[in-house]
């Protein structure tokens, strides 16, 4: 049995500011995750990044991936840790069936769910993937290499970064440990769904400084800064709307986990980009995308349906 627990609105608002704070915090540390800029101003084409000068330091240094990896890391521990401290107290509130660590893992969702709910995001980016299938871009297609698409990019840093580490503990402390609190408070699952993820997409604000730096420092690049900035924040919005879900109506984390994997593998949908790439194909690539879409719309509810959900009763 799980117990009940009314954790005050205000206390939830701290966790979670706290929850926040201490993974995105985490990366500024640590000198090695510290990303260094100079002060160069250079008036760029638009779309290209300056040269990155001697004693710089990118996100995609090597040696910055490496401590930003270990960094997040060890906050996404931190933050579990927490939520073990919370259980403490709601397994000690008259329950003597479930432990605090049993809590946890069923709080956080570290339970396994029945695959449909995996398979719901492909379905959504039917439309993508039939335009990678006519340029022979997918596994095993012509134009995939199992040396250079599959091998060499699943041992490489970035890889480990974007497809690995990023998506496991930003679902665990963004999705688990930010929900788990806010269900301590009873709040609904309309709030949870729409007002927790906004604290996902302001976690990735601090992307800003990286981009105006690295496209000049100049007015432009504070225009594409702002704009690219605020398309951030929306698209990973939505998709922290839609990761929530998940999480709530599964009660398992793992089903997000692949969501933001094979989203971040795919990156965002470009139709237009799929038509001019094979103008011939243009209605069937639209088809596709709508039938993405209206097949997302129909699987959602059906397929993410799981008995015993603790977060959907």
């Amino acid at each position: 049995m799980i117990p009940t627990t009314s954790l005050p609105t205000s206390s939830a608002h701290i966790f979670a500011t706290l929850f926040v704070t201490c993974y995105v915090g985490s990366i500024y540390v640590s000198k090695n995750a510290r990303l260094s800029f100079s002060k160069t101003e250079a008036d760029l084409d638009y779309g290209y990044t300056r040269p990155k000068e001697l004693n710089e330091r990118w996100r995609d240094d090597p040696d910055v991936i490496r401590a930003r990896l270990v960094a997040v890391s060890i906050a996404t521990l931190l933050c579990c840790a927490i939520v073990f401290g919370l259980m403490t107290t709601v397994s000690g509130n008259g329950n003597d069936q479930l432990t605090a660590s049993q809590l946890t893992g069923i709080y956080l969702g570290f339970t396994p769910t029945k695959i449909l709910p995996h398979l719901v995001t492909p379905v959504l980016f039917l439309g993508p993937l039939y335009g990678h299938f006519l340029l022979e871009t997918l596994p095993y297609q012509s134009n995939w290499s199992f040396q250079d698409n599959g091998v060499s990019l699943l041992f490489s840093l970035t890889c480990m970064r974007n497809y690995i580490v990023a998506p496991i503990t930003e679902e665990i402390v963004f999705r688990a440990c930010v929900l788990t609190v806010y269900h301590l408070t009873q709040a609904s699952r309309t709030r949870m769904i729409f007002l927790s993820p906004l604290l996902f997409g302001a976690a990735h604000i601090h992307h800003a400084w990286d981009t105006y730096n690295r496209y000049g420092r100049s007015p432009a690049a504070l225009k594409r800064a702002v704009i690219g900035t605020a398309f951030q924040f929306t698209y990973t919005s939505v998709f922290g709307f839609y990761c929530s879900y998940l999480f709530l109506r599964t009660g398992s984390v793992f089903a997000p986990i692949t969501a933001h994997v094979f989203c971040n593998i795919m990156g965002v949908p470009q139709p237009g980009y799929d038509i001019s790439q094979r103008p011939d194909r243009k209605l069937a690539i639209i088809i596709a995308y709508f039938l993405g879409i209206f097949g997302f719309m129909f699987v959602l509810t059906r397929w993410t349906h799981t008995e015993g959900s603790l977060y959907w009763t």
